[in-house]
């Protein structure tokens, strides 16, 4: 298999490991603030005032 240069550069493979983590953490990230988000509000019954 032949390789690219620039992805023959161990930097290289980090780099786009790095990057996906990223990737993957942000999709998580907004599903679950999505998810938060469109959850109907708690309704609270006791008042401390």
């Amino acid at each position: 298999m032949n390789l690219p240069v620039w992805m023959q550069n161990e930097g290289a493979w980090i780099a786009i490991g790095i990057s996906l983590l990223f990737m993957v953490a942000g999709v998580l990230m907004h599903r679950f603030i999505k998810k938060v988000l469109q959850a109907p509000p708690t309704q609270e019954t006791e008042s401390h005032e």
